[in-house]
């Protein structure tokens, strides 16, 4: 399956132009999930894609991959050099280019006032999130970006918070830890949302995940996601 970003080239027949999806193509056609197929690129550039060469190139992690050398001109030297130059902002207007952060990396937080307010507030924002976040960013933009941060954080701080709390409220707390990963993925696009996600992201960027499993809120932080500070539900709505 192809990934984002995805570019072809066809060398021999057009000078080693590079061909892509940029921000004036993919604005007006946000629910299109073919943006970052080479297939696609061919069809719509009308390209013979038997001798186009395939590549693709995370600008979150800078990881370029070779998909398919197709032409007797190999020019991936060149093309990966040509997409780490790229202004990802031709591509994706919003995107904001910095590194993913996976807060249970970062040293152990000691919670503050600010953090268990942070936390009411946050519980305040019920479920609608993750649903929020992907439609407010749209499918096929978020997915292409969101699936990088996913891959670097979701196992990890998914399955600490879950350990430290057992596996018998897994559900509850997947549910809730997922919600604050997609606040973070919300921070890499520079637009409005329909909730204010600040007060996960706060935490998040403090080393803290919260999670909820029905009746009591939980602050996670360290390797092991360490539970730092519970409260059930009615008392955090008393704080």
């Amino acid at each position: 399956m192809c990934q984002f970003f995805s570019f072809c080239t066809e060398p021999e027949g057009h000078g080693g132009k590079r061909y892509y999806f940029d921000w004036t193509y993919r604005a007006a056609h946000l629910a299109d999930d073919n943006m970052d197929s080479h297939s696609f690129i061919c069809k719509h550039y009308e390209l013979n894609e038997d001798v186009c060469n395939k590549y693709e190139f995370n600008p979150l992690t800078k990881v370029f991959n070779m998909d398919m050398i197709n032409s007797p001109v190999d020019d991936r030297i060149q093309a990966e050099d040509w997409v780490n130059r790229l202004d990802f902002k031709r591509v994706i207007d919003p995107l904001i280019i910095k590194p993913i952060v996976n807060p249970l990396e970062l040293p152990l937080a000691e919670v503050t006032e600010q953090d268990k307010q942070d936390l009411k507030l946050w519980a305040s924002v019920g479920d609608s999130v993750w649903a929020s976040v992907r439609a407010s960013v749209w499918d096929s933009v978020e997915a292409s970006v969101g699936d990088s941060v996913r891959a670097s954080v979701w196992d990890s701080v998914e399955a600490s918070a879950e350990a430290s709390v057992r596996a018998s409220v897994e559900d509850s707390v997947e549910a809730s830890v997922r919600a604050s990963v997609e606040a973070y993925i919300s921070t890499f696009f520079a637009i409005e949302y329909e909730y204010d996600l600040s007060p996960a992201i706060r935490l998040w960027e403090r080393g803290i995940v919260a999670s909820f499993d029905g009746s009591t809120w939980r602050l996670h932080s360290g390797k092991d996601a360490q539970v730092i500070y519970q409260i059930n539900k009615e008392e955090l709505e008393t704080l």
